[in-house]
């Protein structure tokens, strides 16, 4: 059964083959992923790695939590499930208004 990890503290200049290397050393490793800001495409700092039993995820947590990759030291440990979040994502500005900033429309 395959465990997930998280993996936090990355370095920006850390890439997927990096990760999967570092984690490789410690079991198979069925697949690493960094995360990435949807906007921009720019690294988040963290991303997910997936060790193909929980023995060898332990033993990835236990050689690689705190140890350093690319100058950072790394966080480790069993990825939990992604919290729900209450829908909407409307920008916290209460009701949609038409705001035109006092600015008459011609």
């Amino acid at each position: 059964m395959n465990t997930k990890l998280f993996v936090g503290n990355l370095s920006f200049n850390t890439l997927e083959n990096d990760l999967h290397d570092a984690f490789a050393a410690h079991g198979t490793v069925v697949e690493a992923n960094l995360m990435v800001d949807r906007m921009s495409g720019r690294p988040r700092g963290f991303g997910f790695v997936t060790m193909s039993s929980p023995e060898e995820a332990q033993k990835a947590i236990d050689a690689l939590n705190g140890a350093e990759l690319d100058g950072r030291q790394l966080t480790v440990n069993i990825a939990r499930p992604r919290e729900e979040r209450p829908g909407g994502g409307g920008g916290g500005r209460g009701p949609r208004r038409d705001f035109d900033g006092g600015r008459a429309r011609y």
